[in-house]
């Protein structure tokens, strides 16, 4: 049997994709109020299992339930282009999803559940019968909640070695929704091949205009309500910041919509780099309180 090159399998696993699940990791860790230097080898491992591992298998399983969409939209992709051979990414997709199991096991019970529902969500969101890809409502937020929501709580629960605080929960929640409007933008580049394989992503179900100016509603709402709870808890500068990125994500926005099929790729450049940004700073305001 002809086994895929190393470098195929890298493609597959797609590392650009580790950065939002790791950074939101790490918010959780900064978030928690622990001393970092106390856990620096629990950390390390979380990371792993955020990036490298549970983002990773998503990927793997999403790019085999996907293949023939990817044969339309993108050809070039390791499994349509016959770089990973017969079942292949099937089978890297099974492994990397035992092996993220098997890590979050060793994490503590906490991160066990946290690693558990990110791992079902991989795997409903792309594989039949849930497919929750079919439909841009269930799956946008399925991936919202794995990149944002679970690795964030994951951070936090690692460093607290507990359940974390509510708060942290809340904000957690609040940016997992905000980043469901960013999983709008990431369905743009592929209507056609969506519409002709029956996907209902926002953009074939709403057109790309309308899709559009949801996904800036979704991203702006739940950060206005972050300020307003930074303000509530007495993290007033804290809240100016973000005030001020998300003004500067309006500003963006503005001419995201537009053009959005054209600017959806630089939105994600600049404008999803201040939504992150805004994580950071409201992990720094958690940890403060």
């Amino acid at each position: 049997m002809t086994t895929p090159a190393p470098s195929a399998v890298a493609e597959l696993l797609k590392p650009i994709t580790w950065f939002a699940p790791m950074w939101a990791f790490a918010c959780g860790v900064v978030s928690s109020g622990v001393a970092l230097e106390t856990r620096w080898l629990v950390i390390l491992a979380g990371i792993v299992l955020a990036g490298p591992l549970v983002c990773a298998a998503s990927q793997a399983v999403n790019d085999w339930y996907d293949r023939h969409v990817d044969a339309i939209n993108e050809p070039n992709r390791p499994i349509p282009s016959g770089r990973i051979p017969g079942r292949w990414g099937l089978y890297i997709a099974i492994f990397w999803s035992a092996l993220s199991f098997a890590v979050a096991f060793l994490l503590g019970p906490v991160v066990l559940l946290a690693g558990v529902i990110g791992l079902a969500l991989a795997w409903a969101y792309s594989a039949p019968p849930i497919r929750l890809k079919q439909n841009g409502w269930w799956g946008n937020g399925a991936v919202a909640l794995s990149y944002e929501g679970l690795p964030w709580f994951t951070g936090a629960a690692i460093m607290a070695a507990a359940f974390p605080d509510w708060r942290i929960v809340i904000v957690a929640l609040l940016y997992s929704l905000g980043a469901h409007g960013i999983m709008t933008l990431n369905d743009f580049k592929s209507v056609e091949g969506d519409r002709r394989e029956g996907v209902d992503s926002l953009p074939v179900l709403l057109g790309v205009d309308r899709a559009a100016r949801l996904a800036c509603y979704v991203m702006a709402a739940p950060q206005i309500l972050v300020i307003a709870l930074l303000f509530a808890w007495g993290a007033p500068w804290h809240g100016l910041a973000v005030v001020g990125l998300l003004a500067a994500q309006l500003g963006l926005m503005r001419r995201l919509v537009a053009s959005p099929r054209e600017r959806a790729a630089w939105y994600n450049a600049t404008g999803t780099t201040l939504y992150v940004a805004g994580m950071l700073v409201t992990a720094f305001a958690l940890r403060g309180l």
